[in-house]
């Protein structure tokens, strides 16, 4: 299987080129502003500048892919409100454009999407069920998810959860950022009403490896974890799992109710149904203690 993958340097892209190369596929990965070394797993590392559409196209043709996975975008909500036009277009544009270039080629596109196209009031959600942003990149990719299934019939698009994993830099991810804080002696205000059900990059990645080998799966279906946790949870199962008291690793429990900004923007419960992906892979639903066994130290921090 020849595999061309956008956003080979962010959490699942990088995950996913590395596990996918063990798999002995061949994977041509594009990245943009990464600096980092060599990406491991990949057949060729590609510069290429995913706002440029010309790049874009050049980047399909050339490749011979069988299989396009778009795991590029600007995943960050406060980061599409500061640069909305970047956003629309790697978020919006960019995913419309590989949905026209795969029917074309005869490549099929899997395009990552996210939890995040629902509104948090009344989980958990199905595959088929309404969907409601209500925050700039919902609403991104909620446009996404539309144009690419109206461009290319034969797409899939895998909404995923709250991400956890090992980044390239090693900085990025959930824990990653949270080691950072307390090693600076900060203190984590996490919401004690706010669920996520996550998962890692490496049971996405594994998700899509099995996916590849289905070809008839199509449409819009849903990967995450077994277990809805809370942010507050999520951020004492990480301190637990380093070992860290807390005097360490302080945690501050606070309400969405009393943040009108979060009340407004940050969706309450994103707990999804995960039929029918869960009971058509090998793989399964990752529970909570598997998915934190996973993480790793990053080789920056120490604890003192």
């Amino acid at each position: 299987m020849k595999m061309l993958l956008f956003g080979a340097s962010g959490l699942v892209g990088g995950t996913l080129a590395r596990m996918g190369g063990e798999a002995g596929h061949s994977i041509r990965g594009t990245v943009g502003s990464w600096s980092g070394s060599a990406i491991p797993g990949l057949t060729e590392q590609v510069k290429a500048d995913l706002m440029d559409p010309a790049a874009v196209d050049h980047a399909i043709t050339t490749s011979g892919a069988t299989v396009i996975v778009n795991a590029a975008a600007v995943s960050e909500p406060g980061a599409c409100d500061a640069d909305p036009g970047r956003s629309h277009r790697l978020n919006v544009e960019l995913p419309a454009q590989l949905a026209g270039l795969a029917g074309k080629s005869g490549a099929r596109l899997i395009h990552l999407s996210s939890e995040q196209v629902f509104d948090g009031t009344t989980p958990p959600y199905s595959t088929g069920d309404p969907v409601h942003g209500i925050n700039l990149y919902a609403r991104q990719k909620i446009e996404a998810e539309a144009r690419v299934h109206a461009i290319c019939a034969s797409a899939l698009t895998l909404r995923l959860p709250l991400l956890l994993g090992n980044s390239l830099s090693r900085r990025r991810s959930v824990h990653e950022r949270l080691l950072e804080l307390w090693s600076a002696g900060g203190a984590a205000k996490l919401y004690v009403d706010e669920f996520r059900q996550c998962c890692t990059a490496g049971s996405v990645a594994r998700a899509i490896l099995e996916i590849i080998d289905r070809p008839g799966l199509a449409g819009v279906l849903h990967w995450a974890g077994a277990d809805p946790l809370s942010r507050f949870e999520i951020g004492e199962r990480i301190r637990r799992r380093f070992g860290l008291t807390e005097r360490q690793a302080p945690i501050v429990a606070v309400e969405r109710k009393d943040d009108p900004r979060a009340l407004a923007s940050r969706p309450a419960n994103l707990s999804m149904n995960l039929e029918p992906l869960a009971t058509l892979l090998p793989t399964k639903p990752q529970t909570a203690d598997a998915a934190f066994a996973e993480l790793e130290p990053p080789p920056w921090w120490q604890t003192g």
